[in-house]
């Protein structure tokens, strides 16, 4: 049952974050996912110590820690909104319906193992991957497209969390790892843009290459 809520809620903000410009509401959807799949595990899986700690770290990172670390960089670049996106957001959200109905269908074509706790899981998770994918092609702003990789990111966890009975928790760890350094780089190289150029529009910088 609550894995269903948590599947619900998960397709509910994919769907926001398709239809917002403002970039500050979609660090809390990344973050509101971020916890949500962090209790994942402790609802999918026999409890264990060691599954405790990493549910913990993992709800400590993307849902406290990756959102501060957007905050201020968004602070610091003060780019509130995405105003002219690749797809326009009407657009994005006619769209999203049609992935999560496509993202059914492949997950009904899947050879997956029988003992899934909720039918919502794989269909779901395919569906935040997609829009995590939509989010880094779609948008201009460097920060919305950090924003679509974490997303991206929430999908593969929440995949992994599906399918992998015996969890291997050091790989899941590295992943983490390479996750906050990867965010923590990007907030680093976004500052630097915007100061150097006045802007982090990505379609802007192709011009330096003339």
């Amino acid at each position: 049952m609550w894995t269903d809520i948590i599947m619900v809620l998960l397709t509910l903000t994919n769907m926001v974050a398709l239809g917002t410009s403002r970039i500050r509401a979609c660090i809390r959807i990344v973050a509101f996912q971020g916890v949500s799949l962090g209790l994942l595990p402790l609802l999918t899986h026999p409890f264990a110590p060691d599954l405790l700690i990493f549910a913990i770290l993992n709800t400590l990172l993307k849902g406290v820690v990756f959102p501060v670390i957007l905050v201020r960089t968004l602070r610091q670049l003060n780019v509130w909104k995405e105003e002219d996106p690749y797809v326009d957001y009407g657009l994005s959200l006619l769209a999203g319906p049609f992935v999560l109905a496509l993202s059914w269908w492949i997950s009904s074509r899947l050879p997956l193992p029988a003992a899934i706790s909720s039918s919502m899981l794989i269909p779901v998770a395919l569906f935040t991957l997609f829009v995590g994918f939509f989010l880094i092609v779609s948008r201009k702003k460097a920060l919305f497209q950090v924003l679509g990789y974490l997303v991206l990111e929430n999908g593969i966890y929440a995949f992994g969390v599906a399918v992998a009975f015996q969890q291997p928790l050091l790989i899941e760890l590295g992943i983490l790892l390479d996750v906050f350094v990867g965010v923590f780089v990007m907030g680093i190289a976004m500052f630097h843009i915007s100061r150097q150029f006045d802007h982090i529009d990505t379609d802007r910088l192709s011009s330096l290459r003339s």
